[in-house]
């Protein structure tokens, strides 16, 4: 029987079938291996164009409301951008003052966490020690005495390579943003063109409804789970820098900004933070128990963000199976670096929206879904 949902490339029942056979896997497989390296070659390109896409349907409701008020879409548009700009900006002058106070005692604090970790070095010394001691064999780690050159780095050369590095790399940042802004400018200000034309691409009415609702649920799905995301990401931002700033630590301010920046990256942006706190604890700190008191009170916020916060606003619709999170995590992060893990799971979103209107993706859809499946004797 129908259940009522209307399907993309198909009718209004899930195929039942089997597949054609091997040779199919075969040209499938042929096929994302080529897919995988266009993306991976074209990143330059892609990466913006998929930001402004995500942009485009994250807001499209807030040009919609706007737009049944009066206001014309190009208005519309030119507001979203320049709010999306006075953020950006935002974030970074607040971060400006704590980043460049960390880059001026940058020396200080790596010679700092040096002599905290040369008990380290003095442990590794031990053990090779002892091991030639058992067994005979291998030499001792050098030692200065022994006619060890000692690389010191000289720190103006160092500064000047970071700043020319910078200047490479800033204008190449600075154009993929004006991209990103252009293009969601101009896909806001068309209106509802672009849907229009997907619609009309396809023959049948059933298609074109199909193809309607699942761009409507597209960015109903996307808009409130990055809306959710974010507001969870300023609570525990504001959260880090509240406890970074009891415990004693410099700049906390900075620690919340970062927060609420890594939390957009599943996983290893919890992984990031909570290493640098402790880190920069070691360094502040004369004994260990204060780093772990300070690392443990981070990774102690995000296991309540990611427990009990995160569950609880997020739809369960939009729950997704950890394992295959993970997956698209690495797999972006290998593609497209840092951009690629912050855009994994916003698209892991439109996939499996999609998967629930094409009747070919279902079995896909139903994988990456984060509920409990039922016990097989309950399947049967």
């Amino acid at each position: 029987m129908s259940d009522g949902r209307h399907y993309l490339f198909g009718g209004d029942e899930p195929a039942t079938g089997k597949g054609s056979g091997v040779s199919n896997w075969a040209v499938i497989g042929i096929f994302l291996i080529l897919l995988f390296a266009a993306v991976a070659a074209a990143r330059d390109f892609l990466m913006p164009v998929t930001l402004a896409i995500l942009l485009f349907f994250v807001f499209t409701p807030l040009r919609r409301y706007a737009g049944r008020r009066g206001i014309p879409d190009t208005l519309t548009a030119l507001v979203v951008c320049l709010g999306v700009l006075l953020s950006i900006g935002g974030l970074i002058l607040i971060a400006s003052g704590p980043a460049n106070e960390a880059i001026q005692n940058y020396p200080a604090i790596a010679d700092a966490l040096r002599q905290k970790l040369a008990f380290l070095k003095d442990a590794v010394r031990n053990v090779q020690d002892v091991a030639v001691e058992i067994d005979g064999s291998g030499a001792a780690l050098p030692t200065a005495a022994e006619g060890q050159v000692v690389a010191v780095t000289d720190q103006s050369s160092a500064t000047m390579s970071a700043l020319q590095g910078m200047a490479i790399s800033t204008p190449f940042l600075l154009g993929q943003f004006a991209l990103v802004m252009f293009l969601l400018f101009f896909m806001m200000a068309s209106g509802d063109l672009l849907y229009l034309k997907i619609v009309q691409s396809f023959d049948k009415m059933k298609d074109k409804r199909a193809a309607y609702l699942a761009l409507r649920e597209i960015e109903a799905s996307l808009g409130n789970y990055l809306s959710a995301i974010t507001f969870i990401n300023l609570g525990l931002g504001i959260a880090v820098g509240a406890a970074m700033w009891l415990w004693g630590m410099p700049t906390p301010i900075l620690f919340g900004i970062a927060a609420f920046v890594l939390n957009f990256i599943p996983f290893l942006g919890s992984i990031a933070g909570i290493a640098a706190a402790g880190l920069v604890a070691l360094v502040v700190f004369d004994d260990l128990y204060m780093p772990l008191l300070v690392a443990g009170s981070y990774f102690v916020l995000m296991a309540i963000e990611g427990q009990v916060i995160t569950p609880y606003f997020v739809s369960k619709r939009l729950k997704m199976n950890i394992v295959v999170v993970f997956l698209s995590v690495t797999l972006w992060a290998w593609l497209w670096s840092v951009i690629g893990m912050v855009i994994a799971v916003p698209v892991l979103v439109v996939v499996r929206v999609l998967s629930e209107h094409i009747q070919s993706w279902e079995k896909f859809g139903n994988f990456l879904e984060g509920d409990e499946p039922l016990p097989l004797e309950e399947q049967e």
